[in-house]
């Protein structure tokens, strides 16, 4: 007996470029720009609540929004640390699906000006069986839409604008897909996303691609297909080993696509797009944080288009991973600068709750159980 099919999210507008917005207006017997206007209020002006849509005639606001804008996520908790600037979201899709978003506010310093980032997934879980990975451990449930990616940026940007996260009204002004998923297992979807969140309003709400980022664990022709796409987003790779031996314990996918195939994709990627790719590599005690893997790190990447993100391990509950000594965090950054280089260690965001993406999910489905 074949399987039941899946049923699909609902058809939002997100899902939709302009044009197909305004033919399904049509075929709601409506005039094509009230598309546009709907759209407008979306992105544009960050209004949800058909009630605020003040330029649409009140009899259509409700049927619009219920076939332009149904639901797509549903916030079932969320959680602040770092003194309310870190909100992490647990999110409800419509079949009962969870998913993760980080919201991140980085006050100016004397380095940088103030910024705030919101890190999304693109899976309900993840298939890529990363070890040291919470999402990873839990298993592919699903797939996103595009709308579904979209709305995570959509909901974050609503909440800057009302005020309702410490540090009072901001917008979004970078994107990571670095939440739960391996974006380019869901490649069209991601690339719809990039499409809509790129685009200007009413279509989109006009965010730089330049400020997004779009991680994976190596997935070789859909780097080279990513290259292909005129999205001068930054591609980050998710590498976490500098040999296969070892890579293919922490990342299972490397046993398909070997480290010197991933890397000459993402050097391609760089020569293409002329955007500077992320190395991410969490560093895990006793691991893969050794001084002979920072050297053997520094040779591979020598006088690349590359930056090396390390990530001080957020271990999971009951792991036998954990972070690296400071004292060979410290090495593997002095060892990687000798080589030319370029590293810096990650601000570590939402220490004081669940950090790891994926453990919020996973909590709530303990707590269901």
């Amino acid at each position: 007996m074949a399987a039941p099919r899946r049923k699909k999210p609902p058809l939002h507008l997100s899902d939709l470029t302009l044009a197909q917005r305004r033919e399904r207006a049509q075929e709601l017997g409506l005039p094509a720009f009230r598309a546009d206007q709907i759209s407008r209020q979306w992105f544009g002006r960050l209004v949800d609540d058909p009630a605020g849509w003040t330029d649409v005639p009140e009899a259509m606001r409700a049927r619009l929004a219920d076939q332009l804008t149904p639901a797509l996520l549903t916030l079932v908790r969320s959680q602040e640390a770092d003194k309310g600037l870190t909100v992490k979201s647990l999110w409800r899709l419509f079949d009962g699906a969870l998913v993760e978003s980080v919201l991140m506010r980085y006050p100016a310093d004397g380095r940088s000006r103030a910024r705030n980032t919101v890190c999304i997934s693109s899976q309900a879980g993840c298939g890529m069986n990363c070890p040291f990975c919470a999402t990873g451990q839990a298993g592919l449930t699903r797939n996103m839409s595009t709308a579904e990616i979209v709305e995570q940026v959509m909901a974050a940007a609503r909440s800057l604008a009302r005020g309702e996260v410490v540090g009072g009204p901001g917008r979004v002004g970078n994107i990571v897909f670095m939440g739960m998923g391996e974006p380019m297992a869901n490649y069209d979807a991601v690339v719809g996303a990039l499409h809509r969140l790129t685009s200007q309003a009413p279509e989109g709400p006009g965010i730089s691609a330049r400020s997004i980022t779009v991680s994976t664990v190596g997935l070789v022709p859909r780097i080279e297909q990513l290259a292909a796409e005129g999205l001068p987003v930054t591609l980050a790779v998710s590498l976490h080993a500098p040999d296969d031996e070892l890579r293919d314990t922490l990342v299972p996918i490397n046993t398909r696509w070997k480290v010197r195939e991933v890397l000459d994709a993402a050097f391609g990627y760089a020569r293409v797009t002329r955007r500077r790719v992320s190395i991410e590599y969490a560093l895990i005690r006793d691991v893969n944080d050794q001084a002979a893997r920072a050297d053997l790190l520094g040779k591979l990447l020598k006088g690349r288009l590359v930056h090396v993100n390390l990530i001080p391990l957020n271990p999971t509950p009951g792991s036998q991973w954990t972070a690296s000594r400071r004292k060979d965090e410290q090495e593997f950054v002095r060892r990687l600068q000798n080589h030319g280089v370029a590293v810096t260690v990650r601000d570590t965001r939402g220490s004081d709750i669940d950090g790891a993406c994926g453990q919020l999910a996973a909590s709530d489905e303990g707590m269901e159980s």
